[in-house]
């Protein structure tokens, strides 16, 4: 690391003001730098998983107690079998590292995966289990993965429960409230609070449909920024704080 950079990440570190509690990142472009790299599709996915090991290292030093990456979204099951085998074997491969990994229990991380769990492989789902299971007494912080993910469906399938609940006489309806539907979005030992801030990566302005009941329902801040994933840098995870450290500072004047 050169002096400047050093200097430059000191700068931004004294610049956050305000640390947010929970950020949801969507890893977006590790296609595109494979393609801009002339490298293999699967060797872009492999760099995007090693720089989101070194962003589960930023967040803790910064003090980051949740921390929700967007992994792989409902509409990416529309992608080759090819990839989604890829895929699979990537999710596979870190998922099992991530049980192992001694940070996980020196921080003591809970893992938990959000999605529809039905939808993937079964070796997939018992992997995830077993993250789960092994972190599920930890609660310093917590990673939520978010695996065959879909806003709009996990509101909907959230609807669906309380529907028949209410249709099995276990619920009346004026007991539906936000703090009820929340409890039904993830169950009541979840690890999914309020998003204060959500960054995106790869050039796009979207927020694609990712946590929009804590999200967009609490007014989560949002950094877009031009990196691909595999190039997303440290100084670009701060300078998406002190972009919220500022939206803060406005809203308290």
């Amino acid at each position: 690391m050169s002096l400047f950079e050093s200097v430059y990440l000191w700068y931004l570190r004294r610049k956050c003001n305000h640390v947010p509690n929970h950020i949801a990142v969507i890893q977006d472009g590790n296609r595109r730098y494979a393609r801009k790299m002339g490298i293999p599709r699967a060797i872009g996915h492999q760099i995007g998983a090693d720089r989101t090991g070194q962003v589960l290292e930023w967040a803790h030093e910064v003090g980051i107690q949740y921390l929700t990456l967007y992994t792989f979204s409902t509409e990416n099951f529309n992608r080759t079998k090819d990839e989604l085998d890829e895929l699979f074997a990537l999710f596979k491969e870190r998922i099992e590292l991530i049980v192992e990994d001694e940070r996980i229990h020196k921080y003591r991380i809970r893992i938990q995966m959000i999605g529809d769990k039905e939808k993937l492989p079964s070796y997939i789902q018992e992997i995830i289990h077993n993250a789960e299971s092994a972190t599920a007494h930890y609660s310093n912080y917590y990673v939520n993965i978010a695996l065959a993910y879909g806003g709009k469906s996990e509101i909907i399938q959230a609807g669906r429960r309380i529907l028949g609940d209410v249709k099995d006489q276990e619920l009346h309806a004026e007991q539906i409230t936000p703090d009820l539907i929340e409890d039904y979005l993830y169950g009541r030992n979840s690890a999914v609070p309020p998003v204060d801030l959500i960054i995106r990566t790869g050039d796009d302005s979207r927020t694609s449909n990712f946590l929009p009941w804590f999200a967009n329902g609490y007014e989560a801040a949002v950094y877009f920024c031009t990196p691909y994933w595999p190039l997303f840098k440290k100084t670009d995870f701060l300078k998406a704080i002190v972009e919220y450290s500022h939206q803060c500072d406005i809203r308290d004047k």
